[in-house]
């Protein structure tokens, strides 16, 4: 049986792999909702993905009644409406001066990690990520409100680098620890897109974002990893960017938003992407003939290499679980994978 890390590393390195491979994520209602359509069967049994991803320690959550949780950052978070991510609604830096006492959760503790070997260990060949959610941008409005950080970047733009400089110290921290294992690559979270451009703007982005994600990712360049950043909306303008920072991969290339097939092709050898089929248009309302052949366009695109796919985002459960198997049937009809699996399962 071949090994699941082949077609990624071959993507990733802007060669023709065998197959165009995946690997996918499903929301809370939407995984229940496969489940069902599976016979009760679960419903990772559907996702077959070639990535084994790992999350940061560092942050937890314990739930404290009635839909709410509070993470290890002190952020409270209401999941009531929506279950996996949910919407803050108590953050502890209400003042600039607030920064001076925070402390953020403990991260260079060696022990906190212990998990993570055996777990890698049970990869069965698929291609590993240490993953590090709201890594940076996302984590300074989740600590400080939303409303509050962009009147800050107008207002009090030393305390928003002081600020970014304390996140991106922590992130690195986790960065370091991760390190010490055989990770393919290292996966950052942080949204700085809306679906009409950017949320700060590219100059404000160039001056306050742009050098401490550098920093963040120097530590995983040096180690020879990949380098996978996830930021939804229209980050077109940024790609240059990107690269010239060490990034390897962006997800979670939204094709409502950007041209999916062009932009693998001109950035080709130099940025993979990871995602572009559609969860806005045509997973939830497509018919299963428009899903088959958007996922036959995207596996056309990417046969050159450059390209992991996948939906766009972490499915939702408005997604019929037919058009996902609609999905699954094209992605393993690929003659490269019939040749390394046949009928087997991943």
């Amino acid at each position: 049986m071949s090994d699941l890390r082949d077609p990624v590393l071959d993507a990733l390195h802007f060669r023709p792999p065998a197959y165009v491979p995946w690997a996918w994520k499903m929301t809370i209602p939407c995984r229940q909702r496969v489940s069902e359509f599976l016979g009760g069967q679960p419903a990772e049994t559907m996702l077959e993905s070639h990535f084994l991803d790992i999350k940061s320690p560092v942050r937890r959550y314990e739930p404290i009644g009635e839909g709410l949780v509070r993470d290890s950052f002190g952020v409270t978070w209401d999941r009531s409406v929506d279950p996996d991510i949910g919407t803050p609604v108590d953050w502890p830096l209400r003042e600039p001066k607030d920064l001076l006492r925070y402390r953020f959760p403990v991260a260079d503790d060696a022990s906190l990690y212990e998990f993570v070997g055996p777990e890698l260990k049970q990869s069965r060949g698929r291609f590993g990520r240490f993953c590090i959610g709201l890594s940076l941008y996302e984590r300074a409005w989740t600590l400080r409100g939303m409303t509050q950080l962009f009147e800050d970047m107008i207002d009090r733009p030393e305390f928003v680098e002081e600020l970014f400089d304390a996140i991106a110290d922590h992130t690195i921290q986790q960065v370091h620890q991760a390190l010490k294992f055989d990770f393919d690559a290292f996966h950052f979270g942080d949204d700085y897109g809306m679906q009409t451009g950017l949320i700060m703007g590219l100059d404000r982005w160039r001056r306050l974002f742009k050098p401490r994600l550098a920093r963040i990712f120097e530590p995983v360049r040096k180690a020879g990893k990949f380098i996978f950043l996830h930021s939804c909306g229209k980050v077109e303008s940024l790609l240059d960017d990107f690269v010239e920072i060490g990034l390897s991969c962006l997800d979670p290339f939204q094709p409502e938003v950007m041209d999916t097939v062009a932009l693998i092709k001109k950035y080709h050898g130099r940025l993979a992407f990871h995602g572009g089929l559609s969860i806005q248009k045509t997973l939830p309302f497509g018919s299963q003939a428009d899903v088959r052949r958007q996922t036959q366009r995207l596996i056309d695109a990417g046969s050159a290499g450059g390209l992991i796919f996948s939906p766009a985002h972490a499915v939702p459960g408005d997604v019929p679980p037919e058009n996902l198997r609609a999905m699954m049937d094209v992605l393993k009809a690929q003659p490269g994978y019939r040749a390394s699996f046949g009928s087997q399962t991943l």
